[in-house]
């Protein structure tokens, strides 16, 4: 049974050629009838980026990750294990940040499935609904297979890499992260802390100003936004003309 589920779920893959990232995404959210479906990698506490997304919610949904942290797709990379929320409106699990952004952007259900290989994981496929219910029996057992699936084509992008780089399908994930990285370097010097301290402090002023980090971390880099300390304090945004 499962075999014929996996050959079903990559053939349906395979229908539109080479397989890419989004097309991952798009066949997930299709075969689990969910609203949207995104993956990100990570590597120890950090992420490495969102791979792939269906839209703008689901960009949203790893953004949010991404920012404070917390979520499904923490979870699910962090135990190890399949998670499940099904009702955002009664949550089971406590992501004081992430819940309440993600239910204003119309999210009703969540559900992430780690991507692992043996003992290693490398992220988690995330998938949402725009309406509360869990996922059936038989979208349970896709998306199990559909992390299997994706993670095994993932490595198999990176396999085709130089040593110490990254495949050239998998290059828009560092994209965006690195100005974020760079802006941290950044901020790190202007508020006399650590870069670990000073992305927290990124991403904490990009979550409280509505922002994304992206765009915050692209003003910093221009010289848009600094942060400056005054008699030992931070002190808030400050914004150049």
């Amino acid at each position: 049974m499962t075999n014929d589920r996996r050959q079903r779920i990559v053939s349906q893959i395979a229908e539109q050629g080479e397989v890419s990232s989004d097309r991952l995404c798009d066949v997930s959210m299709s075969v689990t009838a969910t609203s949207g479906a995104g993956i990100m990698l990570r590597s120890g506490n950090a992420s490495l980026g969102s791979v792939g997304m269906t839209d703008a919610v689901s960009a949203l949904i790893e953004e949010l990750q991404f920012m404070l942290s917390e979520g499904p797709c923490i979870d699910a990379y962090t135990l190890e294990v399949p998670i499940a929320e099904p009702d955002l409106t009664n949550p089971i699990r406590h992501w004081p940040g992430f819940t309440p952004s993600a239910f204003e952007a119309g999210v009703r259900a969540v559900f992430s499935f780690p991507l692992q290989v043996s003992a290693v994981c490398v992220g988690a496929l995330d998938l949402y609904r725009d309406h509360n219910g869990p996922l059936s029996d038989d979208q349970h057992a896709d998306a199990l297979v559909l992390a299997e699936v994706v993670t095994q084509s993932v490595l198999a992008m990176q396999a085709h890499a130089l040593p110490g780089t990254l495949s050239s399908e998998l290059t828009h994930v560092t994209e965006g992260r690195s100005v974020v990285h760079q802006a941290a370097g950044m901020a790190s010097v202007q508020l006399g802390v650590s870069v670990d301290d000073a992305l927290v402090w990124l991403k904490a002023h990009a979550f409280a100003n509505n922002l994304r980090v992206g765009e915050l971390a692209r003003d910093v880099v221009a010289r848009r936004v600094r942060f400056d300390t005054s008699g030992g304090a931070r002190t808030p945004l400050h914004r150049s003309p």
